[in-house]
Formats: structure tokens, C-alpha cells, sequence
């Protein structure tokens, strides 16, 4: 050891644990945010057809979906998210013995820290979730 190498130790330490751990938190970041807009999809599209299935009519019913989803995907925090609701197995039989509704909910969870003065489809990751609920074979007709 020589006398030049005196207190090099924890510059090095210092330096080595900015560059790996800053990288590493980033990333955790954006792993929980992607997380996050998968599970609030997910919530969205089963609370949405299950209320398109408790409604009236199929006019209220995609209310009643809209609605549902929008407060889920707000529990979440997630704004844009495009909704579309299909009624199987064709869009005339809905709220009939034997069919169901399936909802799609498809959201894109913008990268963390991006600078919006690059424009906003610089990164972002989208992940989307479809949801089929039945009406029931041996129920009544609305």
C-alpha cells in the first residue's frame, strides 16, 4: 500500500454504489408502476362486466360498465384507459340464458421520471386485461 493510495477505498465505494444502485431503483420503479396499471386492468375489466351483467338492460348496462371500470382504474391512479365491452355470442343476445359479456380493458403505464418535453410516446408499457363473465343458462331473461 503506498501513501497514494490513502482514502481511495470509499470514493470508489461511494461511486461503485451510485452507479449500480441508482439503475437498480430505477428499474424496481418502474417494475411496481407496470404492477400497479396490470392489477387496476385487471380489477377494471371483472368489475365492469359484472355490473354490465346486474344491470336492467343492456343500454344501463354499459353505463353501469363505464362506470365500474372508471372508479377501478382510478383506484389505481390510471387515467386514459380504453374500455370495450362485447356481448356474446353476438352483440343481440346480451342479458340472455346461456350468454355472457367479455370487457376489455387496455391501458398504457407511462415509464416513471420521463421528461415530457420529449414527448409523451417516448416509453410507456401497455398492458390490458379481458374479462368474460357468464349470464347464466338457467336465468331469466331481462
Amino acid at each position: 500500500m503506498t501513501p497514494d493510495d490513502d482514502g481511495t477505498a470509499t470514493i470508489e465505494f461511494v461511486w461503485l454504489t451510485l452507479l449500480l444502485l441508482v439503475p437498480l431503483v430505477y428499474v424496481l420503479v418502474a417494475v411496481f408502476d407496470t404492477q400497479r396499471a396490470s392489477y387496476g386492468v385487471s380489477t377494471a375489466s371483472r368489475s365492469a362486466a359484472r355490473a354490465f351483467l346486474q344491470s336492467p338492460d343492456p343500454a344501463a348496462g354499459e353505463r353501469r360498465a363505464r362506470i365500474a371500470a372508471r372508479v377501478a382504474l382510478g383506484d389505481q391512479g390510471l387515467d386514459g384507459a380504453s374500455v370495450r365491452i362485447t356481448c356474446l355470442p353476438s352483440p343481440g343476445d346480451c342479458l340472455e340464458p346461456g350468454s355472457s359479456v367479455r370487457v376489455v380493458v387496455r391501458a398504457t403505464q407511462p415509464l416513471p421520471l420521463t421528461p415530457s418535453a420529449l414527448g409523451s410516446q417516448l416509453g410507456g408499457i401497455t398492458v390490458d386485461s379481458t374479462h368474460t363473465e357468464p349470464y347464466g343458462t338457467y336465468r331469466s331473461e331481462r
